[in-house]
């Protein structure tokens, strides 16, 4: 399947949606709030932030996947890291080389920036994203704690 990859744009709003709603559903992340959606895609859209995004889309221009990542500070490089925040193909679309392609748009990103490092985290129980991560990455060993404050 002949597939683009290309930077989200604001016409891209309804598409995006049902992909990023898709992509909490699959994180059972029950409810976030609207005004968090907001700000995520208005930051991605500010060319003064950190935030970007990229979409797959198919030939009739349907939207088949997202990527978000972020460049940001690192005490261990003299150049900005990047972070995949998140990473989302629809179902109809996965097995098709979406979610590879798109890894692969926020590596050429990140070279064009002269990042040195681009790095994610995938739930632990996400084995069908893990052998697709295993062929383009390598696991770091880390394991991530954390402590949210509401």
């Amino acid at each position: 399947m002949p597939i683009t990859i290309r930077p989200l744009t604001a016409a891209d709003r309804p598409a995006w949606a049902v992909l990023w709603q898709g992509y909490l559903e699959f994180y059972q992340v029950p409810t976030l709030a609207a005004e968090i959606t907001d700000m995520t895609f208005a930051r991605i859209l500010d060319p003064a932030e950190p935030v970007h995004a990229f979409v797959a889309e198919d030939e009739s221009g349907a939207l088949l996947g997202l990527v978000h990542y972020i460049f940001h500070r690192n005490t261990w490089m003299m150049a900005d890291v990047c972070y995949l925040e998140d990473l989302f193909t629809a179902q109809a679309a996965r097995g098709q080389g979406v979610g590879t392609a798109l890894i692969e748009a926020v590596y050429g990103a990140a070279r064009e920036r002269g990042s040195p490092r681009v790095y994610w985290l995938t739930h632990e129980t996400n084995k069908t994203a893990q052998s697709l991560y295993d062929k383009v990455a390598e696991r770091s060993g880390f394991i991530q704690y954390r402590r949210n404050f509401t």
